[in-house]
């Protein structure tokens, strides 16, 4: 293989292990997701806050929690990745 085809590789593999970890630390931190959410929205709810009659819940495009199946596919596809592309840098 030449020079561009092993770092292509190995930018492919890099990749996998990435979405794998970054999937894995997202479902770690998923109950501290769940506990700012709730505090964000009590403190949105109080009389008196400044930004009560602004909240726009389908549009603000943030989740309070990360969801468990999309993050195991990611998790399962990085996986897949990174394994592959270890097979092929090793052989």
């Amino acid at each position: 293989m030449d020079f561009y085809g092993d770092v292509l590789l190995e930018l492919i593999t890099a990749t996998g292990a990435a979405l794998f970890a970054a999937n894995a630390f997202a479902l770690f931190k998923r109950r501290g997701d769940r506990q700012r959410a709730a505090r964000e929205a009590v403190q949105r709810a109080r009389p008196g806050s400044p930004v009560r009659g602004q909240v726009k819940v389908a549009t603000t495009g943030t989740l309070s929690e990360v969801p468990v199946g999309r993050s195991v596919a990611y998790m399962l596809l990085g996986l897949l990745v990174f394994l592959w592309g270890l097979a092929t840098i090793t052989s």
